[in-house]
């Protein structure tokens, strides 16, 4: 309610470009780094792609500490108000599960953040996103139904690890 009313025009995109800075990627123009973090409502002409990310929730905090975890749900929106430019998106936020990696595997778990019944929005600056995150559900000893599709993965899982072996970038990240 504290919002200022606007009835503008608000353009939605599908995709966005991260540019980090990156000193191991001996590749990279002077460590600088580019990915493509995207949110497609039809990924191949399929089910819709909602790429997980890191956020800088602390810049004075290093590593996964400073940082959280959400899944990108509308990327991005944009609008002008009072001649100041906006690029924003929708998450779904994921919670720590402790303050420290897990001991057997090195990695972060997280949960969807919820608020009772319902899950935990927020609409933020695209300059907090740093990164994609690849998340790996925790799996229970039973068998999944052969019904359920690597799409749905983030829905019906309640904890997740953060992969931090999926790239270097993500190992430098997640620690």
């Amino acid at each position: 309610m504290d919002c200022p009313r606007y009835d503008g025009r608000i353009q939605v995109f599908h995709s966005a470009v991260s540019t980090f800075f990156a000193p191991s990627d001996l590749s990279g123009v002077g460590g600088m780094k580019r990915e493509h973090i995207r949110m497609s409502p039809k990924w191949r002409n399929r089910h819709a792609r909602k790429d997980c990310v890191f956020v800088i929730t602390d810049p004075n905090i290093p590593g996964m500490r400073g940082m959280d975890i959400g899944q990108v749900l509308t990327f991005f929106f944009s609008f002008r108000l009072r001649c100041q430019y906006y690029p924003c998106a929708v998450i779904r936020w994921f919670n720590r599960i402790d303050d420290a990696p897990d001991e057997d595997t090195g990695m972060w778990v997280v949960s969807p953040s919820s608020d009772g019944n319902h899950a935990h929005y927020a609409v933020i600056h695209v300059e907090a996103i740093f990164h994609s995150a690849h998340l790996i559900p925790v799996y229970g000893t039973e068998p999944l139904p052969s019904s359920i599709q690597s799409y749905h993965v983030l829905d019906i899982f309640n904890l997740f690890y953060v992969n931090k072996y999926a790239d270097h970038h993500a190992f430098e990240i997640a620690w």
